[in-house]
């Protein structure tokens, strides 16, 4: 069996750097870019702070991994083979759209019990997917694998820096319009909250950057504590953040991009995702409204302050709307 071809080079490595942030925000698809933000009176006035959300579903892949995804696909050279991948659902889509817009084939694994629309909406943007393992760190497996037998070029969502320097260009917009005291970003592999802490770090150092793991999933909170990897239970609403196996290299990079991070519950999520239904008329998924839902939990510590929330995604099946919104 030949060895795994990891998509890196010279160009491409785990690396934020803050001038790729400017670039990719300038190159990234438009219709990525720019997502709705604002002020949200209703929000504001029911949790006593003064909410700005960034709304990232508003996008033909309903999640902010298109910005990611297609900027990765702008640096990485090699596109010979294609990619594979592991995802549960939304990178996957923005691998998709941006590998499709190029004629690039992607293959995606994603566990047994991944969220059905997900797998749907990746094939429909063109890519092959396989269903495999009990979750999503088994799923990264199968891929590896893959990769290697196949020859394919394996991306790995945290790893490589060009993913998180596409998810910074929402702090690069939030930051031209905004005077924020703290943003609060859903946590998962790691990729979001490096990305938009490298931006911020530079470029509105009082910002205090703040990652929200699901209660459930608290290997990454338990891993930013203890500065290094640590393995935890998986099991959460929020398939977005439901990390099981760290990435050593977004952990190393955590120490320096992250001021504090919280866990939330599932209950406290499904809160917040009404919340925002209820307020301001979106549809978020549990790992979309993670945000929300810490803020909601430490308001009187931020009474009167100006917060952002970055509301990573929207792709719900009509039975969890049915379910949790109403």
């Amino acid at each position: 069996m030949g060895s795994i071809k990891l998509a890196q080079s010279s160009s491409v490595d785990a690396s934020i750097s803050v001038d790729r942030i400017r670039e990719a925000a300038t190159v990234i698809d438009p219709v990525f870019l720019h997502m709705p933000q604002y002020e949200c009176e209703q929000l504001s006035e029911r949790l006593g702070v003064t909410m700005v959300l960034k709304v990232e579903s508003a996008n033909p892949i309903r999640s902010f991994k298109g910005r990611g995804a297609d900027y990765l696909l702008h640096r990485f050279a090699a596109k010979d083979h294609g990619f594979v991948c592991a995802s549960a659902g939304n990178f996957g889509q923005g691998m998709a759209y941006a590998c499709r817009k190029r004629g690039v084939p992607l293959t995606v694994f994603a566990a047994r019990g991944a969220n059905p629309l997900k797998i749907e909406r990746m094939r429909g943007l063109g890519a092959s997917v396989i269903l495999q393992g009990d979750d999503f760190d088994q799923a990264k497996d199968a891929a590896k694998q893959h990769a290697t037998q196949s020859g394919q070029n394996y991306i790995e969502d945290g790893r490589l820096g060009p993913i998180a320097e596409g998810a910074a260009t929402m702090a690069v917009e939030l930051t031209e319009r905004e005077e924020l005291d703290a943003m609060f970003i859903p946590l998962g592999n790691g990729s979001l909250v490096n990305g938009i802490g490298t931006w911020l770090k530079h470029a509105s150092p009082k910002t205090r950057v703040i990652g929200v793991c699901a209660e459930g999933a608290p290997s990454m909170a338990l891993s930013w504590q203890a500065h290094k990897p640590i393995d935890a239970p998986s099991n959460s609403i929020a398939d977005g953040i439901a990390v099981r196996v760290p990435i050593p290299d977004a952990v190393r990079i955590m120490s320096g991009t992250v001021d504090e991070v919280m866990l939330v519950s599932d209950d406290e999520m499904r809160n917040a995702m009404r919340y925002l239904f209820l307020d301001a008329g979106l549809v978020i998924e549990p790992a979309g409204a993670a945000g929300v839902a810490a803020i909601a939990k430490v308001a009187s510590d931020w009474s009167g302050r100006r917060i952002a929330a970055i509301l990573t995604g929207g792709n719900l099946t009509e039975a969890q709307v049915r379910d949790w919104l109403y």
